[in-house]
């Protein structure tokens, strides 16, 4: 984690693509620019997050280094108090810090019945979670197999629903017949279960 300064400049952003381009107005993922104080910079899962004080929306904001378009101002800021004591737990927690899903073989999604922060927290790195509700979010990630993506979703021991696509369905399915079996196993061999 790299403090930026005590005293400040304050910057303009503007949020570019996943590849680099700036959506214009008319563009559906288009967002205005935004002015920032800037205040650390964290790493985690192998990528630079900004952690900021947003004056345009007035909160603590966590941006992806390389998904923003910085201009300086001459207009200078003093250091706030911080949105806790632990900076990475904040840029982990934090659902919409930009991210998008890493290249993987395989990508599926799922709703969850938990909390974006709770899933943010925990998710691997370039995974994108996606805040429905104050109850549920939406985790989009990659693995090496559909079955590896079953896997990290049944980590997150919740109720899943919508999930996509059909591949990831079937992977679910093979997992509790690889699972039920092995519990059947167990208790050939005299295991409880709880």
């Amino acid at each position: 984690m790299a403090r930026i300064h005590r005293h400040g400049i304050l910057l303009v952003t503007e949020t570019l693509r996943a590849d680099g381009t700036r959506p214009g107005p008319g563009d559906p993922d288009f967002l205005p620019a935004h002015r920032i104080e800037p205040h650390h910079l964290v790493v985690w899962a192998a990528r630079w997050y900004l952690v900021a004080y947003d004056l345009t929306d007035h909160q603590w904001r966590v941006h992806r280094v390389d998904r923003l378009h910085p201009r300086p101002t001459t207009q200078h800021f003093s250091a706030r108090a911080l949105p806790g004591d632990n900076l990475a737990q904040f840029v982990m927690s934090t659902h919409d810090r930009g991210d998008s899903p890493a290249a993987w073989p395989y990508t599926g999604t799922a709703r969850l019945d938990l909390p974006a922060h709770i899933v943010a927290r925990w998710a691997p790195g370039g995974s994108v979670v996606e805040h429905l509700d104050t109850e549920h979010c939406r985790l989009t990630l990659g693995a090496w197999s559909w079955a590896g993506i079953a896997g990290i979703l049944a980590t997150f021991d919740t109720e899943l629903t919508e999930l996509h696509p059909p591949e990831l369905i079937h992977a679910c399915r093979r997992l509790i017949d690889r699972w039920a079996t092995i519990a059947h196993v167990g208790e050939n061999f005299g295991l409880s279960h709880e």
